[in-house]
Order: structure tokens, then sequence, then C-alpha cells
């Protein structure tokens, strides 16, 4: 399941009609500019502003969906063509539905056929019982660094469309949107007195480089803070948390934005490594200084020069090489073994573990004083289990990635598959939850990845710490329940529909959904 606006092309277009739509999305955008920056009421300068899409661009049903950070869900705050009712009903968990989707993940979406798309819930009823078929734009809506909500609008006859420029042209008026809510914002801030225990938002800077890093929860946004913090500084860092929460990527993160960025990042995984070779493999060896050693040979230090040299699991390193190492922290200096000439080396420590130093220090294996030199700023990574927010985003990236990589064709993660991602404690953090999404695409075989496709430690409930009373009995009202769960996505709530595919009566649908406690609503159109 991609949330990355797909690649969907229209037909072709002539030159001269392709010119002529560019010109009218150029009207519209000065016209948009002049409104936003005169309006004295935001609210209606954006409905405004839908009014004019729905009329020059097909672009209808347009809403303007914003994150409520107290009520920790998406709301819709602008809407044309939507009643009162539908729009109290437009409320959206994180990555519910498209539009909870585009917010967590901060990433347009396409649907060229929202007829098939489970995931468009049509929450406000704006797709009314017309049979034209529509597809449906959402784009992020940023403001601070951070996505603050989403707009959204059905495309009539889509056939006639070029949905990514139409997409593009959507985002720029987002852009448009959120610079005229930041303006409010900021004047409404400027009136109102300092609230002295209030909350400040997260945000991160706008040029700040995250690579491949991927998250919205506060846990982890708290991180990249910290790493952006000291990135700039000369500052040896300690980075700590349980093995496969990622402590590699905080590490990338401080190299590449930092002033060392043009120089070298040297990785050292210092637990894979035997005792007898991490001494010349940190350090060097002139020739001749042991059995094998034919020719001089630089270590990692020299080779980081003018970088940033990364230390992996440094509890495991011996007390000989934990001397050495301080020498070089203090001094900036080394000797290669069996040499005597001292070498110089501008380097930028960066140190990862797993391991309790303390009770390390406390038991005699890692030197006092090498853990003050270390402990300098230290960052610590969060396991999954406390930044649950993210192990949807993340199963969406890991499905993608795997997707592409095995050449299939996976659209989205089933409910129940999701519930089950959810509950889990990943003991093995976010290298266990990659390692089950690539696994789960391997064995995908209908385009959607269901419970079952998932590794058997998450399908029991020992394995998710979900022991449950029953046993067979349970197992099957399990199954039955997920197969009602996908029936009604696939008929978007319609239960008679839902009754058709599953071969049984509407009356024993309605008495599973009673039973079960599922709320139709979710799917419904």
């Amino acid at each position: 399941m991609s949330l990355v606006a797909e690649e969907f092309r229209g037909p072709a277009a002539l030159t001269a009609a392709q010119a002529d739509v560019e010109s009218a999305r150029l009207k519209t955008l000065q016209e948009i500019h002049r409104l936003l920056d005169q309006a004295v009421d935001r609210e209606e300068a954006i409905s405004r502003i839908f009014v004019l899409l729905d009329e020059r661009h097909k672009l209808q049903s347009c809403m303007l969906s914003l994150f409520d950070e107290r009520a920790r869900e998406v709301r819709v705050a602008v809407a044309v063509g939507v009643s009162g009712r539908g729009r109290s009903q437009g409320r959206y968990q994180l990555g519910e539905g498209i539009t909870g989707r585009v917010v967590l993940a901060g990433r347009p979406v396409i649907v060229p056929q929202v007829s098939d798309e489970p995931l468009y819930l049509n929450r406000t009823g704006a797709l009314g019982a017309e049979r034209e078929e529509r597809a449906f734009l959402c784009v992020p809506v940023n403001a601070g660094g951070r996505t603050i909500g989403a707009l959204g609008a059905l495309v009539r006859a889509p056939e006639e469309v070029d949905l990514n420029g139409a997409c593009d042209f959507l985002a720029v008026i987002a852009s448009f949107v959120a610079m005229a809510l930041r303006r409010g914002q900021d004047a409404r801030t400027a009136d109102e007195p300092d609230a002295g225990g209030a909350a400040r938002p997260v945000t991160i800077p706008h040029k700040a480089d995250l690579g491949s890093l991927i998250g919205t929860s506060n846990a982890i946004i708290s991180v990249v803070e910290q790493t952006l913090q000291v990135a700039p500084t000369k500052t040896t860092v300690l980075i700590r948390g349980e093995s496969g929460t990622g402590k590699e990527l905080i590490a990338e993160l401080i190299h590449r934005n930092s002033a060392r960025a043009v120089g070298p990042f040297v990785k050292v995984n210092c637990a894979a490594l035997p005792e007898s070779l991490i001494e010349a493999e940190l350090f060097g060896h002139e020739r001749g200084a042991f059995t094998g050693a034919v020719a001089r040979r630089k270590g990692r230090f020299e080779l980081a020069h003018g970088g940033t040299i990364f230390l992996d699991e440094i509890g495991e390193i011996s007390p000989a090489t934990q001397t050495k190492l301080l020498r070089v922290l203090q001094e900036r200096e080394f000797e290669r073994i069996g040499g005597t000439e001292t070498v110089r080396t501008d380097v930028r420590l960066i140190a990862a573990t797993n391991k309790d130093l303390e009770r390390a220090i406390t038991a005699g294996t890692f030197r006092e004083d090498l853990y003050y030199r270390l402990n300098v700023f230290t960052i610590f990574v969060p396991p999954l289990r406390e930044r649950k927010t993210d192990i949807l985003l993340l199963a969406d990236h890991f499905v993608e990635k795997y997707a592409r990589e095995h050449s299939k064709t996976v659209k989205r993660i089933s409910t129940p598959a999701i519930d089950m991602l959810m509950s889990y404690h990943w003991p093995g953090n976010v290298r266990e939850l990659e390692n089950c999404m690539e696994r789960a695409v391997v064995v995908c075989d209908d385009g959607v990845i269901h419970g079952h496709h998932l590794p058997p430690t998450l399908q029991t409930a020992e394995g998710s710490g979900t022991m449950s009373t029953g046993s067979l009995i349970s197992a099957v009202a399990a199954l039955e329940r997920e197969m009602i769960i996908e029936a009604l996505k696939t008929t978007r709530g319609n239960q008679a529909r839902a009754a058709t595919l599953l071969q049984v009566s509407e009356r024993v649908i309605n008495y599973k959904v009673k039973k079960y406690g599922i709320d139709c609503r979710r799917f419904r159109i």
C-alpha cells in the first residue's frame, strides 16, 4: 500500500488544450492569492476558493481537514457541497481512511476511481448516489515544518483530467492555504497572553536532511530535535537504545546535518569484529606487525579524518582497546600497531550501544573514565512499542519498498492485519517490523496483506501478549470477523452486498455485525 501519489496518466491531451488548462490554473492561483491576502474571514475566503475550483477545474466537494492535537483526530474545517451533518461526521483518526493517511504520512494520494478504493470512507457524504465515476485527490497541508491537515477534492470526469497535474495544482493551493492559516495563527498568538504551562508544538527545520528516518510520533520527533540540536557541533554523542531501534540512522542523521557532511562517514560494528582484530581495524598496523601483516594498513580512525566515525556496540570492546580509545578521545592521536609514528586525526566520534554501561562499569568490564568521555551528549532512541503511532507508517514504507524490490503489486494492508501489527509488542523493534513486512510481501498473492501473511509470532495470542481463554471457537470467531470486515470494506459498508459476497443471508450478516461489534459506518460511502 503506497501513500505516494500513484503514477497515473490520463489520456494524452493536445498541446493547445494543455496550454489552456495551465493558463486557467495560473489565473485561478492569482485570484486565490488575492482572496487570501485581502480576506478578513479566512474560512469564507477558503470556501470561495473551493467554489472557484468547482466551477473552473472540475474539482468538486473540496474539503480542508485540520489535525486537532488535543483530540488527536483530523476534522473537516471548511467544505463546500457538504451538509452540516456531513461536516460534523468528517472526523478521522491518524491513518484512518485516505485523509487520515495523508495527514499521518505527509504525502499526497491519488485515487483514480473511488468505487475501487475501500479506504475512501466518504464520512461527509460528499459522494452522492449518482453513478458517474469520480476520482479523489488528497494532498497534505504543511506549516511550520509539520503536516497540520489535508486538502481533498473529488474530480468530475476523471478520464478527461490529468490527475497528476491536478494533484500538483491542488498541492500549490494547499501551500497558499497553509500560509494563510499560519498568518492567522501568528496574529492570534500575538494578541493572546502567554500560557505558561502550554505544550510547545514540535517542529523540524525545513532544511534538515532526515534521510530515511520515518516517524511522526512525539517520541521520535523529540529524538530528531535533539539530533538536529547537536549535529552542528563537534560534541561526542552516545546513542542508546534497544537493538533494532535505528541507532545507526540517528548517527547518519547527525553526520549529514553537521559541518563534516562532506567528509567520510565510517561505520564500525565493534561486536562483529574479533577481539584480536578490532584494534588493528580501528588504528591500523605497520608491515610485519604480526603474522599476515604484509603491508601498512590505515585504520578506521585515519580513514575517517575530517569526517565522522560511528562505533556501534561500543560496550563490546575489550579493556585494552578501551584504553587506547580513551587516548584518541583525549589527545586526538594514536600509533598504529607495530609502529612508533604518532598519527594525529581530526574526527568526530559517535558511539552507540544497547548495553547497560552503568552496570558494566560496576562489573568492571567497561572503563568509567571512557564512559564519561563518551557520555557528553546522550540520545535515547525509543523502542517501537513506545511509538505505536509510527507502526502503520513504517509498515506502509516497508511494503512499498519490498513490493518494488520483489516486483509484486501490494495495494494495502487489511484491517485485521493492521490490528495485529498494532497489538504486538515488537521486541525486535523496527528491524523486526521490516522483516515481518518483507515476509508478508513475499507470501502475499492477492494484492492485500492479510493476517495469515504475517509471521506466526504475530498470529498467536502468546506472541502478541493477548492470550485468549478460548481455543478453536475463538480462532473461528476471529477468522469470521476478519472475513466480514473485508467484505464490508469491499462493499463500502453495504451489508446486503457483503452477504452476497460471503454467500450467506443478510439476516446472518446483521446478526454477526452486532455480535462482533463492527461499526459499518467506517466503511460506508
